[in-house]
């Protein structure tokens, strides 16, 4: 029998704060705004709201740099406010999760301030301080994901801090067991409080290789990456969490794996009593379009998305639980990649049917639910985010012309994921009545929610419906998956079966027509449609031929 947890059946609401509803009217989103908003998530039909961070931030990486890990920022509101969402939340059912950023902190944040002060500082230890191997070295060859080296000298010490992602973004020193008790004390502080659980950014980072050594294979924007992802004592750190903390507490956790493999996912998240996670996000699926990074594309190949479904679907199957997405604040609009803006309500469904029927806990990003799509704003300098930023600047550096890769920009950057929430047709899309920190799209007079609530047919319809479908059915929670036609370049087919009852998901991704025939053991006229995205839904022999984006999905 399954392991049943009220994690794998859950649905969860992801919640950028500075874009998703101002409701102070400073231009930027914060807790009054999600306040106003809980009946409407509640409405979505989800059980549990995760928020990317809400903590005191300078914002170089918009709230990923923190500097007071037992705070709120002030853009967002405060402490009590933020209880009064938790208790909002709770009364209507909703759990809630905190992003736990815990691989590095802000360098403004108390500790890397003390750490600065002289090298017999007791916080000097709790970052990578290393001196140069000469003068103008620095310790070794490894890369920042986000500027240029990993590296930064302080004259004052005449020593170099390592930080793999922004030089505002210094890396903590796990290996210091003093570390590790802030942490603990840090999830104490807000399960206390009564949050339910962490999302945990980039946990497969927090441990590096002993003595830190330069690497051999060198790649742009990553030499060094093996030395940090899944290091020699990462599970030892997070063994050490849950048994100090997070056993006391009924909460979930999520860690976030960039590279990750199901073999190497399931050292984390196997079910038994060495569990260390609930589930891992993996990005293998978001690979479809691109070599790595959003940034690196190439043509959208089906074959390899349905690969990385299968892959993960069946390598988890019955050992750990899947943690399904298909957008969140790293990626673009999922609809202006893998599907169609012209036929951006059939594709939305299409795309939404793809994933939240696999087997998994569903996370559905702000604005995914109306089909937002992404913002190509003309200029690489209105963009605001330190990656683009950083991949454009590697792109000029290879010669490519400006014009390229402001191209390259458009498709790729995280900003897409981040302008304002499209409420209404009201100025500044009903998202604030000041101008707002960021560009609205300009589309968000057709594509709002208002627009949609009473529309039976609207895409935020659709996404209401097949939650409450997932939440209500075993089937689709708990049954096994199996994959049809895997060399198909048109269609995706997939079938869950649990307790003699089957569910048979088709997914064209093509405006072309394509034939679809129905696997030898299924008679789709014995089948009870739940769902497709066109009015009329004939069947001939056994089969169809899907329309633009057609999906339909059958009950047996």
């Amino acid at each position: 029998m399954e392991n049943k947890r009220w994690y794998k059946e859950m649905a969860v609401y992801q919640i950028w704060p500075r874009s998703f509803c101002d409701g102070n009217g400073d231009g930027i989103g914060d807790l009054w705004g999600v306040l106003q908003k809980l009946d409407y998530i509640k409405s979505l039909n989800v059980d549990g709201i995760w928020f990317s961070p809400l903590y005191p931030s300078p914002n170089a990486d918009y709230g990923y740099d923190i500097s007071d890990y037992k705070n709120i920022h002030p853009d967002y509101g405060d402490l009590d406010v933020f209880k009064q969402v938790l208790d909002g939340a709770h009364e209507r059912g909703l759990r809630v999760f905190m992003d736990l950023v815990i691989n590095h902190t802000s360098d403004e944040h108390p500790w890397f301030i003390e750490s600065k002060k002289g090298k017999d500082n007791p916080y000097h230890d709790y970052y990578y301080w290393r001196p140069g191997r000469s003068l103008h070295r620095p310790p070794n060859n490894w890369d920042s994901l986000f500027e240029g080296g990993a590296w930064e000298y302080d004259e004052g010490l005449d020593e170099w801090y390592l930080h793999i992602f922004s030089k505002k973004q210094p890396d903590l020193n796990m290996s210091n067991p003093k570390v590790r008790e802030e942490v603990k004390s840090i999830m104490r502080f807000w399960l206390d409080m009564g949050v339910d659980g962490f999302r945990e950014d980039v946990i497969t980072y927090i441990s590096k290789v002993e003595g830190l050594p330069s690497a051999k294979i060198k790649l742009p924007a990553a030499t060094g990456m093996g030395y940090y992802t899944n290091g020699p004592h990462v599970h030892e750190y997070l063994a050490e969490f849950k048994r100090d903390v997070l056993d006391f507490y009924d909460c979930f956790t999520v860690g976030e794996g960039p590279r990750m493999e199901p073999e190497t996912a399931l050292s984390y998240v196997r079910e038994g009593k060495d569990q260390e996670l609930n589930m891992m996000i993996n990005f293998a699926h978001m690979e479809a379009d691109c070599f790595i990074t959003d940034f690196l594309q190439r043509p959208f190949d089906l074959r390899k998305l349905k690969k990385a479904f299968t892959k993960w679907q069946d390598g988890m199957y019955g050992k750990g639980w899947n943690a399904l997405y298909l957008e969140n604040h790293d990626h673009p609009r999922i609809i202006s990649r893998y599907g169609s803006e012209r036929y951006r309500t059939e594709s939305g469904k299409m795309l939404a049917a793809s994933y939240l029927f696999q087997c998994g806990t569903p996370f559905v990003y702000q604005g995914q639910e109306i089909g937002m799509l992404n913002n190509r704003l003309t200029s690489i300098d209105l963009y605001k985010d330190i990656m683009v930023k950083n991949n454009a600047r590697i792109a000029r550096k290879l010669g490519l012309p400006a014009s390229k890769v402001l191209e390259l920009a458009q498709k790729s950057t995280r900003d897409n994921a981040r302008t304002p929430m499209q409420w209404s047709d009201a100025e500044y899309a009903g998202f604030s009545t000041a101008t707002p920190w960021f560009y609205v799209n300009s589309n968000y007079k057709e594509i709002n929610v208002e627009s949609q609530l009473d529309d039976p047919d609207s895409l935020l319809n659709f996404y209401r419906s097949a939650l409450l479908f997932r939440r209500d059915n075993p089937l689709v929670i708990y049954g096994r998956y199996k994959e049809y036609y895997p060399e198909s370049k048109e269609l995706y087919v997939y079938e869950r079966s649990y307790d003699e009852r089957r569910l048979l998901v088709v997914c064209s991704f093509t405006e072309e027509p394509v034939r679809f025939d129905a696997p030898a053991d299924y008679e789709l006229e014995k089948g009870k449609r739940v769902f497709s995205n066109y009015e009329e839904n004939y069947i001939i022999s056994n089969g169809f031929t899907t329309r633009p984006y057609e999906m339909r999905v059958y009950l047996f």
